[in-house]
């Protein structure tokens, strides 16, 4: 019930910046929209905690698709699931937003009934929000072995005329290593041993996922992608949105990877398990 009503938030909170669209004037140029659309997606998140009382305005109730499994599709049921919400009891910090092509990607700490570390990508037409899709995680008490959170690390935006080249980069990493286990190829991707973990459970460096991989491994505990579903990317921070295993569970896996000098420096991740069927409250998919 608290996953649901977290979302149900974040959708209704989708058009709670109207008063921005109506006071700041639209530019036609592809830049403007782009940073305008990233600017919308940051105010909405933030009115979960702002309490915001504008209708969802950045948000098309005719032509809108709910991807999160615990809430039913469209706009209607919301206003009830909002209900049990205490007041002013929400917290939410998007620390990264991420801007490609019609689409927007935000990594978010909440504190919804529990601290939980979140992706949300937004579809946008036409200036207004027609699909989102998100992965939530709960968010640990301590730092990963290497002493970094889930959402810590550097933010800063550069390289965008290298969007696609990095996109094809952490694609094929993915593909190589995750899905077809060539793990002959894993050391190529890497500046060496150095690389930053934001993983709860690992430490930083190649060496250190290499050791927990194989640790979990004489557990019998196996971490295997089945298939990519999204590539997003915005200079040097790619999301790669895939299905798995790891070990029995079904899983949505959200990996975001900063880029540096042409090879993989720096990894965050959002688990979430994939609900069977029969609990699904929409027929979308995660995906």
């Amino acid at each position: 019930m608290r996953k649901i009503i977290l979302t149900a938030t974040i959708i209704l909170g989708l058009g709670l910046s109207t008063a921005y669209s109506q006071n700041k004037p639209i530019s036609k140029t592809k830049k403007t929209e782009k940073m305008e659309n990233k600017q919308k997606v940051v105010s909405l998140l933030k009115a979960i905690e702002t309490g915001a009382s504008e209708p969802v305005g950045y948000i098309n109730p005719n032509k809108y698709i709910q991807h999160n499994l615990g809430v039913t599709d469209g706009l209607a049921g919301f206003g009830a699931l909002l209900q049990v919400l205490p007041p002013h009891s929400a917290k939410v910090n998007t620390v990264r937003a991420f801007q490609d092509g019609d689409f927007v990607f935000t990594h978010t700490d909440y504190n919804f009934f529990g601290p939980k570390i979140g992706f949300d990508i937004f579809r946008f037409e036409d200036g207004k929000i027609v699909e989102h899709w998100d992965n939530l995680q709960e968010k640990p008490a301590k730092p990963n072995p290497s002493g970094h959170t889930m959402i810590d690390g550097i933010t800063e935006i550069k390289d965008l005329d290298k969007t696609e080249v990095n996109k094809n980069l952490v694609k094929n990493f993915v593909e190589d290593i995750l899905v077809n286990g060539k793990m002959e190829k894993l050391a190529g991707y890497f500046h060496g041993d150095n690389y930053i973990q934001h993983n709860p459970n690992i430490p930083d460096q190649l060496s250190g996922l290499g050791a927990t991989l194989e640790s979990l491994g004489k557990q019998g505990i196996f971490l295997k992608y089945d298939k990519i579903h999204k590539v997003l990317g915005e200079g040097n921070f790619i999301l790669i949105v895939s299905e798995g295993h790891f070990g029995k569970d079904y899983n949505a896996f959200y990996d975001l990877f900063r880029v540096e000098n042409g090879k993989i420096a720096e990894h965050w991740d959002v688990i979430e398990l994939i609900p069977s069927k029969d609990n699904w409250k929409n027929n979308n998919g995660k995906f």
